[in-house]
């Protein structure tokens, strides 16, 4: 899918009723959604508990904590990306401890080309993101089916007195002949002998 298709969910964090009516307007549906707002850190782990967000949006400081230690924590979960919007004030002595934990920082005020810019790099890391995930997922999927197929081969081994080349040379073989995947082959072999 390509990214200008992609669609991406976005938790704001944020207790500027003026600030999140002008920053809603960057995400437009249906590339955002959906996009749900809290005014606390109270009611952003509610919300993360309940469903994963692609972005978290942290306007800090809110009323109940200053969004530093929530920020760090979702970023550490390695699924989402997380922007934190810092008072100039906070930002140059933030900055070192939240770029090694892997959060993007913007310094306030912010301009619309700053937003702009800065909802292009969540984009991008997202994608990046999403792209790893495959890469671990296809790795899962073949040790997973590397497994099944070492457990048919010493199934063949033990039951059928077959050496370890000759079982895997007839899963190989079966797979070929009936034009199946080895793994299918396999977990038959596991379901007649196991």
């Amino acid at each position: 899918m390509d990214a200008k298709e992609r669609t991406y969910s976005v938790l704001l964090v944020s207790a500027s009723t003026n600030f999140n009516n002008k920053l809603l307007d960057f995400f437009p549906a249906p590339k955002y959604d959906p996009v749900i707002v809290t005014g606390s850190i109270r009611a952003a782990k509610c919300a993360v508990d309940e469903q994963p967000f692609d972005f978290i949006i942290v306007n800090s400081p809110l009323p109940d904590n200053d969004g530093l230690r929530f920020s760090i924590d979702a970023a550490k979960k390695g699924t989402t990306i997380v922007l934190l919007m810092l008072p100039s004030d906070q930002y140059a002595t933030q900055f070192e401890r939240f770029t090694s934990s892997g959060v993007f920082l913007v310094e306030k005020p912010l301009t619309r080309s700053t937003i702009t810019m800065a909802l292009n790099w969540l984009a991008g890391a997202r994608e990046q993101l999403r792209i790893n995930e495959e890469k671990v997922l296809s790795a899962e999927r073949k040790i997973s089916e590397i497994r099944v197929i070492n457990r048919a081969k010493w199934l063949l081994i033990s039951e059928m007195n077959m050496s370890e080349a000759d079982a895997h040379r007839y899963i190989e073989k079966q797979a070929m002949d009936r034009c199946v995947s080895k793994r299918e082959i396999a977990e038959e072999i596991i379901d007649l002998y196991g």
